[in-house]
């Protein structure tokens, strides 16, 4: 992949972000939704690449635009192949409610090199750098605390795990504290919850619990491109979604999945641009005078770089973009 795509792609989030963004705390979650999607779609055509979405918004005839399969990237592009995993708006519910953590996010990689993760329920472990290749998805919780512990230098009193508040993680969460590790709890947005765990500035040691397979492999890439480990194993709930594990590729739908099956190769990018504010980025900011400032990070595997990218961006040049 070229160098130069990094930066385009965070344009793509920052737009998903102003549009999604009017719709914060007005209960609309589609509507939120619907407006990052479109600003999205728009932007894609403005990049030299020839994308496919594997991971996007449904299948065709689920979704009008992003969907997967879809060809992304202006029509007379000579630029790389690639693939390519959307969430235009991860927290829709977030948004709606005018809570933290919403993003927008996107993922890249060589064409090939990005897994087609079915829209079903996957497990999922991820540590940073320090703890990489040190645990494994099927260790006991205990295990993995002590193992965190060591490699990030601290008590285990003082060891952090992120988890999603549902009904499922129960019994992981009461294994924490039993252990005497903090729990921190989060709503919506696991792709946020998965990085924070492999950037020492969060304080977050582990992340564990069970979410939406799409969301894993975005995650993937970002913690490629931190060097952090992920684990990962899908969790269908029927045969019928077996099934689609196996039509998409997987011949074992229950098989561990490592962060090297999750997103094949050494290169990817990943960028993020904050629509609430959260553990990494800062929320869309209206500062008045039609002005707006948004915050991103942008990263790429292949060089290990990461950038912040705080950008003021002016609504009266942006009227067809993001609907105002």
């Amino acid at each position: 992949m070229e160098r130069e795509l990094a930066l385009e792609v965070v344009r793509v989030t920052e737009m998903a972000a102003l549009a999604s963004s009017h719709w914060l705390g007005r209960g609309k979650k589609n509507e939120a939704d619907g407006a990052a999607t479109n600003a999205m779609r728009t932007m894609f055509d403005t990049i030299n690449m020839r994308g496919t979405v594997v991971i996007g918004e449904g299948e065709l005839d689920e979704a009008p635009m992003l969907y997967i399969g879809e060809k992304l990237g202006h029509a007379e592009s000579t630029g790389p192949e690639v693939d390519v995993a959307v969430d235009p708006l991860e927290g829709t519910t977030i948004v709606a409610k005018g809570h933290n953590n919403a993003m927008s996010v996107v993922a890249i990689g060589d064409r090939g090199t990005l897994l087609h993760a079915p829209d079903m329920y996957m497990m999922k472990m991820a540590v940073g750098k320090r703890a990489a290749g040190k645990i494994h998805l099927n260790d006991p919780v205990e295990k993995m605390i002590e193992v965190v512990a060591q490699a990030n230098g601290k008590r285990i009193q003082d060891v952090t795990v992120i988890i999603q508040e549902r009904e499922r993680h129960q019994e992981i969460i009461n294994a924490v504290r039993e252990k005497g590790a903090r729990v921190k709890l989060f709503g919506d947005g696991d792709v946020g919850a998965a990085i924070a765990a492999c950037m020492p500035q969060t304080g977050i040691d582990l992340f564990l619990g069970i979410g939406g397979a799409p969301e894993g492999v975005i995650s993937a890439a970002a913690i490629k491109c931190l060097d952090g480990d992920m684990q990962a194993q899908l969790r269908p709930q029927n045969e019928a979604e077996r099934q689609r594990c196996i039509k998409m590729g997987l011949k074992d739908p229950e098989q561990l999945l490592t962060l090297s099956d999750l997103v094949k190769g050494d290169d990817a990018i990943f960028a993020a641009t904050g629509v609430s504010d959260g553990e990494l980025l800062k929320g869309v900011r209206y500062l008045g005078d039609d002005l707006v400032e948004t915050d991103s990070i942008v990263m790429r595997a292949k060089t290990k770089t990461i950038r912040f990218v705080r950008a003021l961006h002016n609504l009266t040049q942006k009227q067809y973009l993001i609907g105002r």
